[in-house]
């Protein structure tokens, strides 16, 4: 194979035993309901049973343990509103140097306190901005004050190396693998893994999975270069950033063979399946892996494929948000705007004789129009099944109630629901 002025900078293995005894190498582990559903062999390694439950320790430590005396004793800063602040609190811990971790002010308490606890009194956070942009924008001019060194996300060589380290052990344990699915958000796991899987076998399949809601990826391979995009759906917050690193780009464009944008709601129903299925509890972007199975189950029939959950770190009180968008999205969850006819029984009527069998109200709330009459109502249907979607638009029609559908009106969606 061709060599690269990457392979100069990146060395994989040396990093692997340089992390040995920090980092948890975490297992393989064979799915047999996946397999049967996809006609394959589907492996999952589970960054989501690391240390800090996710791979981005790998990153941080290697980068920060590669810092001259003088760095160590300076100290370090970083700016994550996740997974990346959690990995450079360990770190801080195990080498004993001084952190300050810059978080958005709207970060969850939960990350909040998860950070604290991995610093174990060796790191400051700071809580500053609303947006992750306005905290980094602070966090560097930190660092710069203060002669600090600044750990980025995953635009550097030795972040990349550590992030790659997740590739070093999957081939270890299983040398065959022919497919692996990598979750992408700044692109260092994307650059570290795919550098080294391509480099022991050329004809290794690496496929990228982003959200669709932030395709920054896939921006930039049809740009040529990183692009900076100017909105992003940010649910899937671990891989939700608006640009790719320029190294991560300039290694990725040669050694991915596909990027698949996967819709949060999909990525929603694999969390739910993921949980109750395998007990499993995979943060969004930890499931954009296995969501991405559907979109090419064609390619991967009859391989091996590994998919990477990247990270367990998921809010239980997100839970709610997660099945509701995952209902949203098999359209098993609808919400209309409906007019009841003003006579005695209307609202007895539609649950007797519109509702079907399986049918759920999940929400009910009149829309008010004046202070002495009620305007149309918001009612939020459960389904069984979506056959149950077309005879429930039938039965509202065959008995006279107005109805508007608001899943079809993005508008209307986003100021009712």
């Amino acid at each position: 194979m061709m060599t690269t002025d990457h392979d100069a900078r990146l060395d994989v293995v040396a990093t692997s035993a340089r992390l040995e005894g920090v980092i948890k190498r975490t297992p393989l582990v064979y799915n047999k309901s996946l397999s049967e559903k996809y006609a394959c062999e589907v492996y999952l390694k589970r960054e989501d049973l690391q240390v800090v439950r996710s791979y981005k320790l790998r990153g941080a430590y290697n980068m920060i343990s590669q810092l001259s005396r003088e760095e160590l004793i300076k100290g370090v800063v970083c700016a994550s509103a996740g997974n990346h602040s959690q990995g450079v609190a360990y770190s801080c811990d195990r080498l004993h140097i001084r952190g300050v971790v810059f978080m958005p002010e709207i970060t969850p308490k939960q990350k909040v306190t998860q950070t604290k606890m991995f610093g174990n009194g060796m790191i400051e956070v700071i809580l500053v901005g609303d947006t992750f942009d306005d905290c980094l924008k602070d966090a560097l001019a930190y660092a710069q004050t203060h002669q600090m060194t600044f750990i980025p996300s995953f635009d550097d060589y030795r972040i990349i190396e550590g992030q790659g380290t997740v590739g070093v052990e999957l081939l270890q344990e299983l040398p065959e693998t022919k497919v692996v699915i990598i979750p992408i958000g700044g692109g260092g796991l994307a650059a570290g893994m795919g550098h080294y899987l391509k480099q022991k076998n050329v004809n290794i399949q690496l496929i990228g999975a982003e959200p669709l809601g932030a395709p920054s990826m896939t921006a930039a391979l049809k740009a040529g270069h990183p692009v900076t995009l100017e909105q992003i759906n940010r649910f899937v917050d671990g891989a939700a950033v608006k640009r790719v690193g320029d190294i991560n780009f300039s290694i990725c464009k040669n050694i991915l063979d596909d990027v698949l944008l996967v819709p949060e709601g999909k990525v929603c129903t694999s969390i739910l399946k993921l949980y109750n299925e395998d007990a499993i509890v995979a943060e969004p972007a930890g499931a954009l892996s296995v969501a991405a199975l559907d979109l090419c189950k064609e390619k991967i029939k009859g391989k091996k494929v590994v998919c990477i959950i990247s990270g367990g770190n998921n809010d239980i009180e997100r839970m709610q948000e997660i099945k509701e968008l995952s209902l949203l999205y098999e359209g098993l969850k609808h919400y209309f705007v409906i007019r009841f006819p003003q006579r005695p029984g209307a609202l007895k009527r539609f649950v007797n004789h519109v509702l079907g069998p399986d049918d759920d109200i999940t929400r009910f709330e009149f829309i008010k129009k004046t202070q002495r009459e009620s305007g149309p109502a918001l009612v939020g249907i459960e389904l069984r099944s979506t056959a149950d979607y077309e005879p429930l638009l039938a039965r509202m029609k065959e008995f006279n109630f107005d109805y508007k559908e608001v899943n079809n009106d993005q508008t209307l969606f986003e100021y009712l629901v």
